[in-house]
């Protein structure tokens, strides 16, 4: 999201005018765009000319930071493959990667329900040790906060990480030119698909897991064998590889053509989402990430991921074009093709 410049003395704009806020604005998509550049970008953020991402590089001292928050909401607590604990560490560390970054400190705020075992507790701060552990970042500080029984669903847990930025990379929607290739690590929608089937609201037998992991290793080999190339990055949380990906065509004003065929999703996340009425480019993501390369670089970027352990289903996408400017297009083998918006409500709410 482009945030425009600030003119001396201007009064802020706000255009965010909902009367009040509802569980959409935290779902990634359309309402949470109006938020942001409604309301919040113009008061806070109107002195930077640079696009809104996921993680901020601020220069502090004549020293380069990558700087990251985020807060995570998951109900439930633990689901197939990961755990709250274990999420808030890969989430930062990822938020921190897509901007071109090794997460390197990160301090963790809980804010805990009165009532809740300690057992439980216990577990989710063990998770964030292991994960912290093996992504390398280190648990510098934090802050804990208690408030009354059924007020918290159990824990909310904040986090925020700060990052050494990698060399021979520079990621920004405003380079991103036509004939770009798009890279997508590996299947999508498993980690909005095992929560749901966590909840026991879904009647579906299938052999799914949290796909939450850290995607520094595949950026790291990203970096060193295209690092010249590499235009753009995101990991596709909140809304789905749809809506990062409109955001994008929207931020360069150009189009996102996507091949179905190539896009990797395994039959179980496709077949939930057919008795849903979902579509699995909307569904949420924690171990996955999407690139853009020029194509010259290309093939080696793709290799690059299928390298690295767990990259193997890492698949070229499709690419970036003139037409349609500002919006993503699916294309599928038979010559049909459609347009795909960000998303608009909240169809998986509280899944990270």
């Amino acid at each position: 999201m482009s945030v425009p410049i600030a003119v001396e003395n201007a009064t802020p704009k706000v255009s965010f005018r909902e009367p009040q806020i509802e569980m959409a604005h935290g779902a990634g998509g359309k309402a949470s765009r109006r938020l942001v550049e409604g309301l919040f970008a113009p008061l806070l953020f109107a002195s930077s000319s640079e696009p809104l991402g996921d993680a901020a590089h601020v220069v502090i001292n004549g020293a380069p930071v990558a700087m990251t928050t985020d807060s995570f909401v998951v109900k439930p607590l633990t689901f197939r493959g990961g755990s709250i604990g274990e999420l808030a560490v890969n989430g930062t560390v990822n938020d921190l990667a897509v901007s071109g970054a090794k997460a390197e400190a990160m301090v963790v705020t809980f804010v805990l329900e009165a009532g809740l075992p300690t057992s439980v507790l216990e577990g989710e701060v063990r998770a964030m040790a292991n994960a912290a552990r093996k992504a390398g970042v280190a648990i510098a500080g934090g802050d804990t906060k208690v408030v009354e029984h059924s007020k918290a669903d159990s824990m909310y847990i904040t986090t925020t990480g700060i990052g050494s930025l990698l060399r021979g990379v520079k990621v920004d929607p405003r380079t991103v030119r036509p004939g770009d290739k798009i890279l997508l690590s590996g299947p999508i929608g498993d980690h909005g698909i095992t929560i749901l089937l966590a909840r026991g609201e879904l009647d579906l037998e299938a052999d799914l897991r949290s796909d939450t992991r850290s995607v520094f290793p595949f950026i790291r080999a990203l970096v060193k064998e295209a690092g010249p190339g590499i235009r753009w990055m995101r990991d596709p949380t909140r809304g789905g590889a749809a809506t990062s990906l409109n955001e994008l065509a929207r931020d360069c004003a150009l189009g996102i053509i996507l091949f179905e065929e190539q896009i990797p999703v395994r039959d179980a996340i496709r077949g939930a989402c057919e008795l849903l009425g979902l579509d699995p480019l909307h569904i949420a993501n924690e171990g996955q990430f999407l690139a853009v390369v020029a194509p010259e670089y290309a093939d080696a970027a793709l290799n690059s991921l299928r390298q690295v352990e767990g990259g193997q289903e890492a698949e070229m996408i499709g690419e970036v074009r003139e037409q349609p400017a500002g919006a993503v297009l699916v294309t599928t083998r038979y010559g049909g093709s459609r347009i795909v918006d960000m998303l608009v409500g909240d169809p998986l709410p509280r899944i990270c």
